[in-house]
């Protein structure tokens, strides 16, 4: 059967209380300015098994309550400068399909989660005329409930998504939300003016796969005893064996290829976003609202040697240690616009001097507790995301177990084709998709 969805209802929802006149311009940071012109997107799937018939006016109620703290994420973007705090409100579509939420959890296809989200979040820029915040509350045929949240990248990150999801949340089973967001990004990070927005360029006409790969606690004991000497995270170690997998596809694949610009051995590039929260001084909250991170820069082993895994988990532990509090320290200084463009002033540099680069983001939200927020339906049964749907991105998610790790990859057709077929990529997955 071929999914459908209807909306039932489309509506804004305001703030409980309106926003103070001296609060109503509130000023994005630095890193917000720098941060791409899309949504973050995050589903929630719950059982039907609590599901009431007020469940939706709560949800709504409890939105507009948790709408007053979060007060940037009800307003409109000015330019690339600034939030007007207006209290206009978040987008709110109530909606049916016609499918078990099943067939999602079973296999979460990225072509059907993105009829479960208000909007397309890489292809709405957010602006002027745009919501910050968009939800998609979906009832399955089944009974279940699918919350699809989109939040304008402008003000939020990962970790800003799942502070305000569990703050919703708790509102919703009425619990005292004391923990108010930090909303002094600007002041500690001074914006610099840059009034550019425009649709990311990332987003390039060439086609991509993107498909989900399952750690579980085994295979991640397995897959890092494989590198014990390097006493890999669970991230680290993930992160490591996909850039090896998808590096040793590319350069195979290069190697084949008989178009005279492709022939090349190419540069093999690690950037993973770090979160700098934890790494000032002192730390900040995890509540703190902003884009709150940077890229940290890894250069793979040269083609002609045979790299092991040990060796790129040293690799990418380097470059992320790199982002330490005297990094932090500089970013805050007058040449923080400077330090904060060194990752794309590094990865230009490389394509200036002639070498092909291939360039792999990864970003991991396994750390945020997402299967903890509950909206009185219980925990979430799955939590999804979409990737960026450009070549060579990762996102890594925590497991409803809690000690696995979900890998959502996009690579080119030709590249996936080869790269869901390493034999030392499948010795270690528990479940692909």
């Amino acid at each position: 059967m071929a999914m459908k969805v209807e909306i039932i209802s489309t509506e804004m929802i305001k703030p409980s209380s309106p926003t103070p006149a001296h609060l109503r311009n509130f000023k994005i940071c630095l890193l917000d300015e720098l941060a791409p012109p899309a949504y973050v997107p995050i589903l929630l799937l719950y059982s039907s098994d609590d599901f009431e018939v007020g469940f939706f006016d709560n949800l709504k109620y409890s939105l507009s309550q948790t709408l007053t703290q979060f007060y940037p994420l009800s307003g409109k973007l000015v330019r690339n400068l600034s939030v007007d705090c207006n209290d206009e409100g978040a987008l709110f579509l109530q909606a049916k399909v016609n499918i078990s939420a099943s067939e999602i959890v079973r296999n979460p296809e990225t072509s059907m989660l993105y009829q479960l989200f208000p909007f397309n979040p890489y292809k709405s820029t957010p602006g002027e005329n745009t919501v910050i915040t968009g939800v998609q509350a979906t009832v399955f045929e089944c009974g279940s409930v699918g919350i699809g949240v989109c939040v304008s990248h402008k003000v939020a990150d990962g970790a800003t998504m799942a502070s305000f999801l569990t703050a919703w949340a708790a509102t919703a089973n009425g619990v005292d939300q004391t923990l108010a967001p930090r909303l002094d990004s600007a002041t500690l990070f001074p914006p610099k003016g840059i009034d550019i927005i425009k649709q990311s360029d990332m987003v390039k006409n060439e086609k991509t796969v993107t498909k989900r790969f399952e750690f579980d606690r085994k295979s991640l004991a397995n897959l890092k005893a494989k590198i014990a000497n390097g006493n890999p995270t669970r991230v680290e170690a993930v992160t490591a064996l996909i850039w090896k997998s998808a590096t040793e596809v590319t350069r195979e694949n290069s190697v084949k290829d008989p178009t005279p610009t492709l022939t090349q051995t190419p540069t093999s590039i690690a950037t993973h976003l770090v979160n700098i929260r934890g790494r000032m001084v002192p730390p900040l909250p995890g509540h703190a609202l902003g884009n709150l991170w940077r890229l940290a820069v890894a250069l793979y082993p040269e083609a002609t040697k045979e790299v092991k895994l040990q060796e790129i988990v040293g690799i990418l532990r380097k470059s992320i240690q790199r982002i330490d509090s005297n990094y932090v320290t500089r970013l805050q200084g007058e040449d923080g616009f400077a330090k904060a463009l060194e990752p794309l002033k590094e990865l230009r540099q490389l394509a200036l001097g002639g070498e092909r680069a291939e360039v792999y983001t990864f970003s991991s939200w396994a750390r945020f507790p997402l299967y903890e927020i509950n909206f009185g339906l219980g925990k979430p049964i799955r939590v999804c995301t979409i990737t960026v749907p450009v070549r060579n991105c990762v996102i890594l998610m925590g497991t409803k177990s809690g000690d696995g790790i979900e890998a959502w990859v996009t690579l080119t057709e030709k590249d996936m084709a080869k790269f869901e077929k390493n034999q030392e990529f499948l010795k270690f997955i528990s479940a692909t998709t």
